[in-house]
């Protein structure tokens, strides 16, 4: 399918066909999956179709007419209940409210795709609309990003190759580059820089003549100042190459600081690849594993998770939610390279495979696996909006009328 072209708004847009709508009847979610996978194959044939182009993104849908002059119809993606497909008939749909109605009644819009992949791929945008909306609701269950292991402690003056002598690490205290290193503070006072070295110096030395323990005790009585000793070791010329280093060291952490700003601060975009973006779906991206394995629960039937096993990290595991609750399979490598589901004997080339089957035959799992997702953020009263609007603007009113 290639690249998901992205608009300024992060809208993706892709043509299909409009089937129709029809009614939703009120049932508890298994049931109504069921009922509306009964309705769309009886669709199939249907030949009433009108070429329509549809944008997502994560504000909601809109659908236009093939070409991009008439707004059909809007949806909020908070009013969207769920999205699903049936590739084997390239049939794409998602369940809403019609806009402004203040019943309770649900629509479910239909579309034929030109084939499987692409309805498939109209589902995956819908899926991840809805998971980057609730992202964008609950930053608190989001994922931080690995930025890699921080040093555990600051780098010290020793590593620069200079000799482990007091006189050394005191003149290092008047240097002009005191306070470049990464991770230091500038609250601490002189007395803990002093304290510090010398405790440092004692751990490495193994040994002290008598004179450098007069010496270290004559600087703790602030008898000799800094810059009393200055070893014949220190060099101007080494002093201005520590000091680039570690002035290139703090540059360095400044940049990464902004990359992970900039990171966090973007704005979610659904500019990805199919391959990615069906990865995307499939492993909740960006959503913390405890928040997953919670809205995994609450889902459809035969809805599934790929993310890290639980006791062996480094393996894959696929969860799905069966009738018996969420069930944990570990995604094991043959010897032939493949992949296989723990208690399973099918063995597949690539994850893409292995869930493209699961989906259409059921072998020794409990349920198919479902390519169906629900709006964790749906809100189906529209009028509790509009409530709280209200609410908000009558204190004005009645500081006027007073």
């Amino acid at each position: 399918m290639g690249e998901a072209p992205v608009g300024e708004e992060s809208t993706v847009t892709r043509s299909a066909e409009y089937v129709g709508s029809f009614p939703v009847d009120d049932h508890c979610l298994d049931e109504q999956i069921r009922q509306l996978h009964a309705q769309l194959k009886s669709l199939k044939t249907c030949k009433r179709r009108r070429p329509v182009s549809i944008k997502f993104s994560i504000k909601g849908v809109k659908m236009y007419n093939e070409d991009e002059t008439t707004l059909l119809m809007a949806h909020a993606l908070w009013r969207v209940s769920l999205s699903t497909a049936r590739p084997t008939d390239a049939q794409f749909a998602f369940v809403s409210h019609n806009p402004g109605s203040v019943d309770g009644q649900l629509y479910c819009h239909v579309f034929r795709a030109r084939h499987a992949r692409a309805a498939q791929f109209l589902n995956l945008l819908l899926c991840r609309c809805l998971q980057l909306s609730y992202l964008e609701k609950h930053p608190e269950e989001s994922q931080e990003d690995s930025v890699g292991s921080m040093p555990r402690r600051n780098p010290s003056l020793l590593n620069h190759g200079f000799p482990l002598s007091v006189s050394a690490l005191v003149s290092f205290r008047r240097a002009p580059f005191r306070g470049l290193f990464p991770g230091t503070k500038n609250k601490k006072s002189s007395d803990e820089a002093h304290s510090s070295q010398e405790e440092e110096v004692s751990t490495t030395s193994s040994s002290s003549s008598p004179h450098t323990l007069v010496r270290k005790q004559a600087i703790r009585n602030k008898v000799l100042r800094s810059g009393a000793y200055r070893s014949f070791t220190f060099t101007p010329l080494k002093q201005r190459i520590t000091q680039e280093r570690l002035s290139a060291a703090s540059k360095e952490k400044e940049k990464d600081q902004d990359k992970n700003f900039s990171r966090k601060s973007r704005p979610l975009s659904l500019a990805k690849t199919e391959e990615a973006l069906a990865q995307a779906v499939w492993c909740w991206a960006g959503i913390a594993t405890d928040s997953s394995y919670s809205l995994l629960a609450d889902d459809v039937l035969g809805s599934y998770l790929l993310c890290p096993h639980p006791k062996k990290p480094k393996c894959g595991s696929l969860i799905i939610r069966s009738p018996s609750g969420l069930i944990t399979y570990l995604i094991e490598n043959t010897r032939k390279g493949k992949f296989q589901l723990e208690k399973c004997k099918a063995e597949f080339c690539s994850i893409a495979e292995l869930i493209e089957h699961y989906t259409e035959v059921q072998d020794e799992l409990q349920c198919l696996l479902n390519c169906a997702r629900v709006n964790h953020c749906y809100e189906w009263e529209e009028y509790t909006r509009k409530q709280a609007v209200k609410i908000h603007k009558s204190p004005n009113k009645a500081k006027i009328q007073s």
